[in-house]
């Protein structure tokens, strides 16, 4: 009976220092696994990162030509305007002229 309870504690013992094994075996893995898990999270970050980047300039670039756009059109429309009462003032004093000159 004793020895049979020898070899269950010889067992026990098997058990335990296979456990023990496995846990130093995963503890040892588990800082590289870490660090390899942060490594593919810092260049997912700094992808994405740069993604933002690029489109944030992108949008301003694309702010700044629809501004020098808009500029132009005021400047172009300022200018017609300028010229559409020129040219009103002439029409004026032309009709005006030809009704005094007829009458």
């Amino acid at each position: 009976m004793n020895e049979k309870r020898i070899q269950e504690v010889i067992e026990i013992e098997k058990k335990a220092d296979e456990i023990f094994n496995k846990a130093v075996a995963e503890a040892e893995r588990m800082p590289q696994q870490a660090e390899q898990e942060v490594k593919v999270l810092i260049e997912s970050a700094r992808l994405q990162a740069e993604k933002e980047a690029q489109t944030l300039l992108a949008n301003a670039q694309t702010k700044d030509e629809s501004d020098k756009i808009l500029s132009q059109a005021e400047e172009t429309s300022q200018k017609n305007t300028a010229l559409a009462k020129h040219n009103f003032e002439r029409t004026t004093t032309y009709v005006i002229s030809r009704v005094v000159g007829r009458g």
